[in-house]
């Protein structure tokens, strides 16, 4: 899972780096492997429109620590898209981070949130078919370059339909690519285009700001981020639609392909996604209120002679569901587990150990709220169960008597293959156990999960009738994957040996990368690019064409 941003503002002597800065940190929450950022100077219409110049800057980190004063600096012009990564495919080197670039046509850059399944065949077609040259193992490289090389099929960009050759190029991208997906591409002299997969898997929308003829526009992952950066709201982007921003801040919009559906993926709603966002017309916050009140019920139907004492959630994503829940059982709500915000979140942290490592370092007890108490822990999933494991041993230390654990999710019991890092079976607690032996793996008195059903209809209540989506995706519940596609063992396999290989480059300090920046970059990321100093360049770190 990622974040993405883009934005172009109608005064040409504008410059847009403190507002992807801005809302990169926003959405933070998606992805804190990578940040990156890649701005242009547009002036709107004109002959001298393509003789902009592009500024990247990219690295391994946080957003606040990837982007110094000095880089800013050079981040200059009123177009720019921005990129914060969790890789799901490939690797975690910084030669992967995005925005991601290729020189031609035009000088296109990329940032991509999301999971393509069919790379393999991708990858071939590029090759032998395009001719051209992806050098990392990221999916996001393989559609840089399919839309890029289609759009160079359609034509010069000067003369005739611009905003046509723009979408049929993306047509092309759709008709190509599998899987869950949407981003944002800049395109150097013409404009931003944001595009969705044809299910509507991850999410995008589009805010805008201004009242005269030219408006500014911003594209994101999440609304939280135009509400942030003082733009209103306008809408999100349908199923596999595309919409154009041209240099002249005109929009344009195209659903660009035949049969799209709309399959949100409900996992945003429990996870992802901050309360303070809407994703498809639900209000996040809303619908964590209804999946804390389904689990209350739940809870009261199973347990109706339950003893519970005291609600207390796991921080931070199960506090809004875990506080209607105690709403609902007439029950006090309270913190017992104090956050240490200086670690990171343990469910992108590569491997088991580290993750279980940081638990204690990253949550401490209140322990006069579990001594002597019958204690309801409430968190928004159980993946692995390992940091679940080490949570209830810590109410247990801290005195609790009995400990229950509520999931405001269902069993996750099978991989996810569009952007969730829940690469195989294994790994899953739930996998190929019932409640019972799930509470006897973490260590709970008893485990109760959310229903589907309840999850899903949580979720719906907060739509106008009639705005229902034709299916959620929920595939790591029920094993059912939107796309149609027959997923093999095999898939699985090759996406967890490429999440080993990543440790193991991690751990022996491998990560691809010297003091400047990205040394691993692709082929057609390279050109020529005058040295703006200390890692940020007039393209990007070592892109330059020998």
């Amino acid at each position: 899972m990622c974040g993405t941003l883009g934005i172009i503002l109608a005064d040409d002597d504008a410059h847009v780096n403190q507002m992807l800065f801005d809302g990169l940190t926003v959405l933070q929450h998606r992805g804190q492997d990578a940040a990156g950022m890649v701005t242009c100077k547009q002036n709107g219409g004109g002959s001298g429109r393509r003789r902009s110049r592009l500024h990247l800057r990219k690295e391994n980190g946080l957003v606040k620590d990837v982007f110094q004063q000095h880089h800013m600096l050079e981040l200059r012009g009123n177009v720019g898209i921005g990129h914060v990564r969790y890789p799901t495919a490939g690797t975690s080197s910084c030669a992967e981070a995005q925005p991601l670039y290729t020189n031609y046509p035009y000088g296109i850059c990329v940032a991509h949130n999301g999971n393509l399944t069919n790379t393999k065949e991708l990858d071939e077609q590029c090759v032998v078919d395009l001719r051209r040259h992806a050098n990392t193992d990221s999916d996001s490289e393989l559609l840089l370059n399919i839309f890029a090389d289609r759009l160079a099929d359609g034509g010069g960009a000067d003369g005739g339909d611009v905003p046509g050759q723009i979408f049929a190029a993306v047509e092309e991208v759709m008709r190509m690519c599998q899987g869950g997906y949407a981003g944002i591409y800049l395109i150097n002299g013409i404009g931003l285009v944001g595009f969705r997969d044809p299910h509507g898997i991850r999410p995008i929308v589009v805010g805008t700001r201004g009242t005269g003829p030219k408006l500014d526009y911003c594209m994101a992952s999440e609304s939280v981020a135009i509400d942030t950066l003082g733009f209103s709201l306008v809408r999100d982007l349908g199923p596999g639609e595309a919409i154009f921003i041209d240099a002249d801040c005109q929009m344009h919009s195209r659903i660009c392909h035949p049969n799209p559906t709309s399959n949100p993926c409900i996992f945003e709603y429990v996870y992802f996604a901050r309360p303070d966002s809407i994703i498809d017309g639900v209000s996040v916050y809303e619908a964590r209120l209804k999946m804390g009140e389904a689990l209350a019920e739940k809870l009261t139907r199973i347990y109706p002679e339950h003893d519970v004492d005291v609600v207390i959630p796991i921080p931070d994503t199960s506090r809004t569901s875990a506080l209607q829940a105690a709403y609902h059982l007439n029950k006090p709500y309270r913190e017992g587990f104090i956050k240490n915000r200086y670690i990171a979140r343990t469910f992108i942290m590569p491997g088991q150990e580290k993750r279980k490592k940081s638990v204690r370092l990253k949550l401490n007890t209140v322990k006069s709220e579990f001594a002597g108490k019958n204690v309801l822990l409430v968190d928004d999933s159980i993946v692995r169960g390992t940091t679940a494991g080490e949570i209830i041993q810590m109410a247990r230390d801290a005195g609790a008597k009995k400990v229950y654990f509520i999931s405001a999710a269902p069993p996750i019991r099978y991989p996810n293959i569009y952007g969730i890092d829940i690469p195989t079976r294994e790994e899953l607690i739930a996998y190929n156990r019932d409640e019972q032996q799930i509470a006897a793996k973490i260590g709970s008195d008893w485990v109760l999960y959310q229903d589907l059903e309840d999850l899903e209809s949580s979720v719906s209540a907060c739509l106008e009738e009639g705005k229902r989506p034709d299916k959620y995706e929920s595939s790591c519940f029920s094993g059912s994957y939107v796309t149609g596609q027959t997923i093999g063992d095999e898939y699985f396999t090759s996406l967890a040996e490429g999440r080993n290989e990543t440790s193991r480059q991690t751990s022996a300090g491998g990560m691809q990368s010297s003091h400047n920046g990205c040394e691993a970059m692709s082929n057609n990321q390279r050109l020529r690019a005058g040295s703006m100093g200390r890692g940020c360049e007039s393209l990007a770190n070592n892109q330059r064409k020998m």
